[in-house]
């Protein structure tokens, strides 16, 4: 009877031991998740990982221009009399991030976790917008260098 019990006791520590294993095979596949970003408008949010982003490290320029072109965007309604607000995670925030409006500079640097722009902004000519949906992309870097870029679609709800 105790051999019995030793061999059952074997195979489940086996098992438990290749469960474990399996385990940790199956999230070391596992890619990193990239930092967040996120656009609200009124109670609606949205929030996207990177189009483009090198784990923390510069993005080579070759490859902005297509990152810029991101047809899968996710996209809010935005109203022109709402304020539309933008949130970046920290990591983010720390390297500096600029707004883009169709792969134009909107605003400055800045290093806060957040920004807020009038929604009129984003269908304004004067802005350079056309139609009723502009691209806006969030470019993480500064001095040259980007470390990642993510876009999100406005779509004029009025």
């Amino acid at each position: 009877m105790t051999s019995q019990r030793f061999a059952a006791r074997h195979r489940r520590a086996m098992a438990a031991a290749g469960a474990v294993g399996a385990g940790l095979l199956v999230l070391s596949a596992c890619d990193k998740p990239t930092p967040l970003a996120t656009v609200t408008v009124g109670r609606s949010t949205v929030n996207s990982e990177a189009t483009c982003y090198n784990d923390g490290d510069s993005l080579k320029p070759s490859s902005l221009q297509g990152c810029l072109k991101d047809k899968d965007a996710k996209s809010i309604k935005v109203d022109p009399d709402e304020t539309v607000r933008f949130g970046v995670d920290p990591e983010i925030a720390d390297k500096g991030w600029t707004l883009l409006m169709n792969g134009q500079p909107l605003t400055d640097s800045s290093k806060k976790t957040y920004r807020t722009v009038p929604g009129s902004v984003f269908f304004n000519q004067q802005y350079g917008a056309t139609g009723s949906a502009t691209t806006v992309t969030i470019l993480s870097g500064g001095d040259s260098k980007a470390y990642g870029l993510w876009s999100f679609k406005l779509k004029k709800d009025s």
